[in-house]
């Protein structure tokens, strides 16, 4: 079958015809009609992951998938074929720039009614990354102050959306031409990055969602009332995160030591910083189809790409400038 790879670390992707997958007792085959781009297939393409995440290459890269059931395991109860369903693959087994995958039950779920395949396609690896961070490790509650940066981009635009519904005061930073559109997300204050400093003008921040590490992060713990958290999906990963993730123990170390000046800087403050690396949930992915039916949650396709662009389409993520997601269909 088709798919598009990565022979090379920092080389671009390229076709190929790659075997059909394997069907495990518990896996789900599903036809691949969207694939959302995001941010990570990047960074693997580079190989900025590859002591975390040590694929073995050539690997077949994508991390997000809607399409249809063709054929299920034995043990498999929660799917047939026909089924229409969205996913974001376990992170030892993505490969969703092809034509087929083998995903396991447990990762998938029916995709929203009211979404069409690219919105599907573009939901996993964003919403899922929203829900752990904002009602899992922050817990957001009603009448709570919460910032998410990059309101417009693919994680933020889900945030933004996910934190109103949640009861939160909503602040995003974003461009000014995103102002209006992030306002309608459900965004109550808007910070323009390229003309307001977001430090000087907002405090007591109960929460804030960081995709961008570096001053930005240190700036966000700044924001903080006593007690608040900053949870970074970035960088840098953290010691609880390392241990979660089985590392080796010089892997940890070193991880350790990546990490300590910026929770040195939290601990300071009297706030906290915690690392983000989302892992896969049907469980989850079915609460959040049902938001998204319920009219809660709206799927933001900025720019769809064909398959056969899967290459140029990444590169062109990389530019910026996209409202929520890019997305390669597949027409089958």
């Amino acid at each position: 079958m088709r798919a598009f790879v990565v022979t090379k670390y920092k080389e671009p992707l390229r076709e190929a015809e790659v075997a059909e997958p394997t069907v495990g007792e518990g896996d789900v085959l599903v036809q691949v009609q969207a694939a959302g781009l995001n941010q990570l297939d990047e960074k693997i393409r580079l190989g900025e992951f590859k002591q975390i995440l040590p694929y073995k290459l050539q690997l077949i890269l994508g991390n997000d998938v809607a399409g249809t059931v063709l054929q299920v395991g034995s043990k498999v109860r929660g799917f047939k074929p026909g089924d229409e369903v969205y996913g974001r693959p376990d992170k030892d087994r993505i490969g969703t720039f092809a034509e087929r995958i083998a995903v396991a039950e447990d990762d998938l779920a029916l995709k929203p009614a009211s979404a069409s395949m690219e919105e599907a396609g573009s939901l996993p690896l964003v919403a899922l990354t929203a829900w752990q961070a904002l009602v899992e490790h922050g817990n957001v509650r009603p009448g709570q102050k919460v910032l998410i940066h990059a309101g417009a981009g693919g994680v933020g635009s889900i945030a933004v959306q996910l934190a109103k519904h949640l009861g939160a005061t909503v602040a995003t930073t974003a461009s000014g031409s995103n102002a209006g559109f992030v306002r309608d997300l459900g965004a109550d204050v808007v910070i323009d990055y390229r003309t307001q400093d977001f430090e000087q003008l907002l405090s007591g921040y109960d929460l804030v969602l960081d995709s961008l590490g570096g001053e930005n992060l240190e700036k966000s713990l700044r924001i903080l009332k006593p007690g608040g958290k900053t949870i970074g999906i970035s960088g840098p990963p953290d010691p609880a995160f390392a241990r979660e993730a089985g590392l080796n123990p010089a892997l940890r170390l070193a991880i350790t030591v990546l990490s300590t000046k910026i929770r040195r800087h939290a601990r300071k403050l009297g706030v906290s910083y915690e690392f983000l690396f989302m892992r896969a949930s049907g469980d989850q992915l079915r609460q959040i189809a049902s938001l998204v039916d319920d009219g809660v949650l709206r799927p933001i396709v900025g720019k769809v790409f064909s398959f056969d662009q899967t290459p140029e389409a990444l590169q062109y993520l990389t530019e910026g400038g996209i409202r929520g997601k890019a997305v390669v269909a597949l027409s089958n």
